[in-house]
């Protein structure tokens, strides 16, 4: 069956032909260009699961889930993914039919609990290799892209204010990036601050700064960190507090002079999302795969914070081009992304993993225009960067 036929060809014969026959999953470590400090790790690689759903008609599709230093930042991890994508997520799909994505999410959930970057991992491929039976992008499966490109960000996370200020320059220079996310919380409380109000001072005028502090913070410290930082012209705050203190983050919001509070590792499903909603803690959500288990949870965590007001916000863990371009297909679906997003992370690599990198061009990241999510694994980069 070629993967090019239409939709209408394809509709008569797609029972039998998109039925799964074989997932393949492969950890890779791809060298990052600098380090890249959170409050509770630090980087130089970053780690990836690649995922191959191959189907009855010979397509193959593609995924990618990642995380951060190990299971530091969730708790999963590209060895814990690998052990439950072969052992207990690939067996309960195996001989399903590939585009019947909700029914594909159940026998997964029956199958794991939580595990959802290994879960969005192979949702992702079985998105790109229906995309590609029919010929459409993954958007059209969504309800079909309203935007060709999406502003991004860049990271500053190195912790060394001189070379972020340079760095920061370079990308303006180069019209790649014109708002700077902060990873904090590494250092102690006035040593961040001193560090922000240098790079304020320095981009004043220039760009817009966006601050995370990945947890870091108590209520106390962030009352007076958020204080200072809303001062300095601030955006948004990600994550000050524990994800478990909802009710901290309320208080915070409500105090005047907060910048908006951006909520993260506190949403991982569209219940979190409504627990969120309910408590006011929150003016933006994060949306990650790796943390909605893929395409069709984003849009469900999406669609509760925009019925509560919620911004959106496009997150991201550092993904290669694949995974990048995941999300980018959901992210061109949503009427409204009113803080962008922040796939920045094939940047940051020393290689990456597709044939034809995404575009980063006039602040933006453009949606790659091929069938499925739209890129290619290049497979000597694989080879390359696949663990020993």
């Amino acid at each position: 069956m070629n993967a090019s036929i239409s939709l209408a060809t394809a509709s008569g014969t797609s029972r039998r032909e998109v039925a799964v026959t074989s997932v393949e999953s492969t950890i890779v470590d791809v060298p990052t260009v600098r380090r890249h400090k959170l409050s509770q790790t630090s980087v130089t690689a970053q780690n990836y699961v690649i995922v191959r759903v191959r189907l009855a008609n010979g397509v193959e599709g593609i995924g990618e889930a990642a995380t951060l230093g190990g299971p530091r930042w969730s708790e999963e991890s590209v060895e814990a993914m690998k052990a439950n994508i072969d052992a207990y997520l690939a067996p309960a799909i195996i001989g399903q039919r590939a585009d019947v994505f909700e029914v594909v999410g159940e026998r997964m959930d029956q199958a794991a609990k939580r595990n959802n970057a290994a879960k969005a991992a192979i949702e992702t491929a079985l998105f790109d290799a229906v995309g590609k039976t029919v010929g459409l992008p993954a958007s059209s499966l969504l309800g079909g892209a309203v935007r060709a490109s999406i502003p991004v960000l860049w990271t500053l996370a190195s912790g060394d204010p001189a070379q972020e200020i340079e760095e920061a320059n370079a990308k303006l220079e180069a019209r790649l990036h014109r708002t700077f996310k902060v990873k904090i919380g590494a250092q102690a409380p006035e040593a961040d601050m001193a560090r922000m109000a240098r790079l304020a001072t320095a981009l004043e005028g220039r760009a817009d700064l966006i601050v995370d502090a990945n947890q870091a913070w108590d209520e106390t410290v962030s009352v007076k960190c958020l204080a200072q930082l809303g001062e300095m012209g601030i955006r948004l705050v990600e994550q000050p507090v524990p994800a478990w203190n909802l009710e901290a983050m309320a208080r915070l919001r409500a105090r005047p002079g907060t910048p908006p509070l951006l909520a993260d590792e506190c949403v991982f499903d569209h219940h979190d999302m409504l627990r969120v909603a309910q408590a006011a803690a929150a003016d933006a959500i994060s949306l990650k795969l790796v943390k909605h288990a893929g395409l069709i949870g984003v849009r469900k965590v999406a669609a509760v914070a925009e019925a509560a007001g919620i911004q959106l916000y496009g997150g991201c863990l550092l993904e290669s081009s694949v995974g990048a371009a995941a999300h980018l297909q959901v992210f061109s679906t949503f009427r409204r992304l009113e803080w962008g997003c922040e796939h920045f992370g094939p940047q940051i690599l020393t290689g990456d993993l597709v044939t034809e990198p995404l575009v980063f061009r006039d602040f933006e990241v453009h949606l790659p225009s091929g069938p499925g999510i739209g890129v290619v694994l290049d497979e000597d980069k694989i080879k390359h960067y696949a663990r020993r």
